[in-house]
């Protein structure tokens, strides 16, 4: 019986002290005595929850704040980010990248390395991303601020904590190892990305991710929260296909998207090699040469291409319109199963914007001529970080959620 009672006790104790941390980060800086009134806990108990969190770094007391009560205001309590942090791990693959955030969702670190990823040994390349945690671990740790937990986004499925199939990476069935000794999970790189923009960007509650990369993922957000789907396949819309028999795509169909407005698509129209075309005439909007098989990224790099489309080069301009159109065809498809009323183009895809957008939303509007109005087309506004710190962004939530076991309270 006594056991039993400490049980419920504990689980209480951490039922409570989620409500206390919530409320601050929900509100912002609240005296104890607007603690206890806004959670209908009494003053006791938010006074010794107050005083753990504090002890843990989690919170700080500092500054004057009306408590909702007459009298002397009283002190306020607010998230710290001055000792606990976040670490967001990404592979990609032409890099690896990691960042620091602290719990006020400050960045605090951010490293990117170079590296070609593709058909790479995994044993090699977790190394390599261990190697770069490892650093950006220490030098928070020279800061004062201590790495609670980790997540990694990766190019692929992940299905159970397994990586089951990253295509563009070539792993199947890959079990990430050897990252720093904190708690870690690892999550679809465009999952990751649609919270990152979510927690880091616009702050819109709802809205379909597109992440524009050598692969193409959606993410989906409705009410502040993620769709995954039954399976963790929700959000695939690379492999939609935009032309019927068009040329082979690495998942083994013909046609879709990431052949067409992949950001390896993107790169190779611009090298000197000759393309091969459709096997059919494709939409209006979708015709001219593009690459068969996707060989690999071309001579160009994403920089290059907007500078050249920024110089009005026509080969880049038509390499972007016919991208646009094929991103538009899909998001078609999307519209007319989600019904998102913002669409929010990021990855590559945020600097090369201003010359897609008007394609993709022309294509929208020739196709969903029948709607009321047609969803918003919006730039994302954290770019191709949105991955790495929507993964740092997940830690933090897990703390909030269960700051009890996170900290280990």
């Amino acid at each position: 019986m006594a056991a039993s009672r400490g049980v419920r006790h504990d689980a209480m104790r951490a039922r409570n002290m989620a409500v206390v941390l919530g409320a601050i980060h929900r509100t912002g800086p609240l005296s104890r005595a607007a603690l206890a009134e806004s959670t209908g806990l009494t003053k006791t108990t938010v006074s010794k929850l107050v005083s753990d969190l504090l002890e843990a770094g989690a919170v700080s007391e500092r500054g004057a704040v009306r408590g909702g009560e007459r009298g002397r205001p009283g002190v306020a309590v607010s998230l710290s980010g001055e000792r606990v942090a976040a670490l967001g791990l990404e592979i990609n693959i032409d890099y690896l990248a990691a960042c620091v955030v602290d719990l006020t969702r400050a960045v605090r670190l951010r490293r990117t390395r170079t590296a070609d990823n593709r058909n790479s040994n995994p044993g090699d390349t977790l190394e390599a991303l261990r190697r770069l945690a490892d650093e950006v671990v220490a030098e928070a740790a020279a800061d004062g601020l201590r790495v609670i937990g980790a997540a990694l986004a990766v190019p692929g499925l992940v299905e159970g904590g397994l990586l089951r199939n990253a295509p563009h990476l070539g792993w199947r069935d890959v079990r990430v190892t050897g990252l720093p000794d904190v708690p870690y999970t690892i999550d679809n790189e465009a999952n990751l990305a649609a919270l990152g923009e979510l927690w880091f960007g616009s702050g819109a509650a709802d809205f379909l991710y597109v992440s524009g990369e050598i692969g193409i993922g959606a993410g989906l957000v409705v009410d502040g929260s993620l769709f995954r789907g039954a399976y963790g396949l929700a959000g695939e819309i690379g492999h939609v296909v935009v032309v019927p028999d068009g040329p082979p795509c690495r998942c083994g169909g013909r046609g879709c998207l990431e052949v067409y407005a992949g950001q390896d698509a993107l790169l190779t129209a611009l090298g000197d090699a000759p393309a091969d075309p459709p096997a059919e005439d494709p939409p209006a909007g979708l015709r001219g040469d593009v690459p068969a098989g996707l060989p690999g990224g071309g001579t160009a790099g994403v920089a290059e291409l907007v500078a050249r489309l920024e110089a009005g080069d026509g080969e880049a301009l038509a390499a972007c319109d016919r991208a646009g159109h094929a991103l538009g065809v899909a998001l078609t498809s999307a519209v007319h199963l989600l019904d998102p009323g913002r669409i929010v183009l990021g990855g590559v895809y945020a600097p090369l914007f201003p010359w897609l957008s008007g394609p993709a939303a022309e294509t929208l509007t020739a196709h969903l001529g029948h709607l009321r109005a047609t969803p918003e087309l919006a730039v994302s506004q954290i770019g191709s970080d949105a991955a790495v710190l929507g993964a740092a962004g997940l830690v933090i939530q897990d703390l909030l959620a269960d700051p009890v076991t996170v900290l280990g309270l």
